[in-house]
């Protein structure tokens, strides 16, 4: 099996996209705005993905990079390699996408996208290279959960549980306390992961990561957006927006669809589903940082100095 080079890549896409007859024409593979043209549906679309970046800002184990930042020298070398890093992941994905489209029929990778690359290297590669190809792959997911469900269980136990109910606690019962609490968010992260599945299984395993994703960065996006860019935020607005992000994530994912059903909102229900959980929910929680920063008193006294000092620094 060979693609033929990009001309030929191209050609064989363009085929499928007259041979599939769809709206328009074509099934508008090889367009920024798909086959349906610059409809309100799709600009929806294109930023309920483009807000998926957002979640960098918020998540734990990412920013934590930039709080151990020695220097400010070390500013603009890391954002060049994170801005290099991300432009050979997503141009490397959009072109197995296009190449695995070319080469391969949706019944030949059971009708599910993300099949394409395990499909591509079992298919295309040697049986060692293909085992190397998938050990890759689950040694990154395995990085990944093992930060998250790291800096939860470290956030509970050490940052709240011994620094502010127990600070008399022994690090040998921390740390036990700290593995129970980390096997115990593993398996209701599973168990989560799998609800959510069943509930929707024609999703598959890509929307279920980015509800998982979006819930991250509706609960601290807006908290570290704020933090840095407006000093009027409050603690008691962080944590009620932090609230307020985490719960409307599951808010829009299950109770609103049905309920704007039931009052014939077909419409906004419609363009919801097309931004997914994640821009809604941001702003909901950006919404509520803003109106409880500014409605608490006590915490408005407390900032009151913050501008002033930050601009004299």
């Amino acid at each position: 099996m060979e693609a033929g080079g990009e001309a030929n890549i191209i050609e064989t896409v363009r085929s499928i996209e007259v041979s599939e007859a769809l709206p328009q024409g074509g099934a508008g593979l090889l367009t920024l705005h798909g086959g349906d043209g610059w409809t309100t549906m799709t600009i929806l679309s294109i930023i309920g993905f483009a807000m998926i970046g957002i979640g960098f800002l918020g998540s734990p184990q990412v920013f934590v990079r930039f709080i151990s930042i020695k220097s400010e020298k070390e500013i603009l070398p890391g954002t060049v390699t994170a801005l290099t890093w991300t432009l050979f992941a997503d141009s490397g994905a959009v072109l197995v996408g296009v190449t695995g489209r070319a080469l391969f029929t949706p019944g030949e990778i059971g009708g599910l996208d993300q099949n394409i690359l395990p499909v591509m290297s079992d298919t295309l590669l040697p049986a060692f290279f293909s085992g190397l190809y998938i050990a890759m792959v689950l040694s990154a997911i395995m990085s990944t959960i093992d930060s998250l469900l790291v800096v939860a269980s470290s956030a509970a136990v050490r940052d709240y549980w011994q620094k502010t109910r127990h600070p008399d606690m022994a690090d040998n019962t921390l740390m036990s306390l700290s593995k129970v609490l980390t096997v115990v968010l593993a398996l209701v992260s599973f168990a989560i992961g799998m609800g959510i599945l069943l509930y929707n299984k024609e999703q598959g395993i890509f929307w279920t990561i980015i509800f998982g994703w979006s819930g991250i960065a509706a609960t601290f996006c807006p908290v570290i957006v704020l933090s840095l860019f407006w000093s009027k935020l409050t603690a008691l607005g962080a944590k009620c927006s932090m609230i307020a992000g985490f719960c409307s994530v599951s808010v829009f994912k299950f109770a609103m669809p049905p309920i704007l059903e039931a009052a014939g909102l077909d419409a906004i229900n419609d363009g919801l589903a097309a931004l997914d959980v994640l821009p809604p929910s941001f702003a909901v929680g950006m919404l509520v940082a803003i109106v409880v920063s500014l409605a608490d008193r006590k915490g408005q006294a407390k900032v009151a100095g913050v501008a002033d000092e930050l601009r004299a620094r």
